[in-house]
């Protein structure tokens, strides 16, 4: 008998919720990289994995690995994943929901397999086992060991107890020698990932279901405006003072401006500092951060320029200087473009309407398999907007949607074989390239 989506779908919230019991911290959800509570996530999820007909291993990063098989050897494989660690007091759905989901997939795919004709390809569903970067100030770990990116430097990296990423994979009971046999399969051709919107934007627009265009791209940089610190009270108003302060204000106010008149643009100016401690003392030096995102590098790059300009230009008016260092420069990151379409297809038939197409805002794994597979995000809508807090949630029926819609992504791989050969083709065209390189 085959369950009623909206069934499935509280099953699967249910899940999450129980996977956030999964702790480090008692009294909330708290998981990072290889943590103690990472082995009962893993035990569940392996139960459920198992009772749904997959093999089940865990890699050398710790990554929660099984498998679907096809009905013939050596067929292409699908990636479904996103991760299993949270930051510091976590909601239930960030990351796992994504693992349930492809849990869920599986078992909806063996109880109509009956009356079904079998899928073309195998399933590799992945739980990550880090990409939140709490615990080492690195994210995504799990999936940069899945494309063979996990380096001696970034093995090397300290958390704040002076542990080594390579001596948290071995207290784990794992080894980092066995990292090369962590990097996909050469037969996987694409990967599909679910997750929370983290945002307002589909609840503003009363849209369940979102397809992800591109990961955004983003700067992230520190200006320092130095003036001169003096007497608030015996220093006129005027040229006489050097207002570090007053430079960074104006500047931040045309960083709001700017960014509202520029569609898609997001900037914000998220932490700020003064010299100065006390109310009657002209700020002599002020220093704030800046972030910039945008799913058009040339946009980010054009609109950063501008900000630096204008920064300058604000300090100078004041007989300030200003001065910069830039911290990270991310380029976008557009997901594959026939996986993408038929992602959005199958929402709409699931639907019965076309999802919203949207940019993230937000890193997810999706933009690092995508080094070396085209990649998938189907969001789903955030209540409330809220995300990476205690509050996060899923509604049933926008579960139920990216449910249904999975499914339709999966028939219309294993039916349109015309698209299927073109996702496909195309990767495998790649990887012979990139041999005879």
């Amino acid at each position: 008998m085959i369950a009623p989506p909206t069934t499935r779908a509280e099953q699967i919230i249910a899940r999450c919720r129980e996977l956030a019991l999964a702790t480090d911290v008692p009294g909330e959800t708290t998981r990072t990289f290889l943590a103690p509570s990472m082995h009962q996530v893993h035990a569940l999820l392996t139960g459920w994995m198992r009772a749904a007909g997959m093999t089940v291993r865990v890699d050398a990063a710790g990554n929660l690995r099984a498998l679907l098989p096809a009905a013939t050897p050596n067929a292409p494989r699908l990636l479904i994943g996103s991760h299993l660690d949270t930051i510091a007091n976590a909601g239930a759905f960030d990351g796992i929901l994504g693992v349930v989901l492809g849990v869920a997939l599986i078992e909806a795919l063996a109880e109509e397999s009956p009356t079904r004709a079998p899928l073309p390809f195998a399933i590799e569903l992945i739980g990550f086992s880090e990409e939140e970067g709490v615990r080492f100030a690195k994210p995504f770990l799990g999936s940069l060991a899945l494309v063979g990116q996990l380096d001696a430097t970034t093995l090397a990296l300290t958390d704040p107890s002076g542990i080594t990423v390579a001596d948290a994979i071995r207290n784990f009971g794992l080894d980092p020698a066995q990292l090369p046999a962590a990097v996909l399969d050469d037969s996987a051709f694409a990967y599909l990932e679910f997750h929370i919107e983290q945002g307002p934007v589909l609840e503003s627009e009363d849209c369940p279901l979102g397809v992800v265009e591109a990961i955004v791209g983003q700067t992230r940089m520190q200006l320092v405006f130095t003036g001169q610190a003096n007497h608030a009270g015996t220093t006129p108003m005027g040229r006489l003072r050097h207002d570090a302060l007053a430079a960074a204000a104006q500047w931040i106010v045309e960083v709001e401006r700017y960014a509202l008149a520029c569609p898609g643009l997001v900037a914000t100016v998220g932490k700020v500092e003064s010299s100065s401690g006390a109310g009657n003392v002209i700020a002599g030096r002020f220093t704030a951060n800046l972030d910039v995102r945008h799913a058009n590098d040339a946009t980010r790059h054009a609109a950063v320029q501008h900000f630096l300009d204008y920064a300058a230009s604000a300090a100078s008016s004041r007989g300030v200087t200003v001065a910069h260092t830039k911290s990270i420069d991310q380029p976008a990151v557009p997901m594959g473009s026939a996986l993408t379409a038929a992602l959005a297809g199958a929402a709409a038939r699931a639907m019965g309407r076309a999802p919203r197409r949207i940019a993230s805002g937000a890193g997810h794994d999706a933009m690092i398999v995508v080094r070396r597979v085209p990649a998938a995000i189907l969001f789903l809508r955030s209540p409330g907007g809220l995300s990476h807090h205690p509050g996060e949630t899923v509604l049933a029926g926008d579960v139920a949607l990216a449910l249904q819609s999975g499914m339709e992504f999966l028939r219309g791989l294993r039916d349109d074989r015309a698209t299927f050969e073109r996702i496909a083709g195309a990767v495998a065209r790649r990887k012979r390239e990139d041999i005879h390189e």
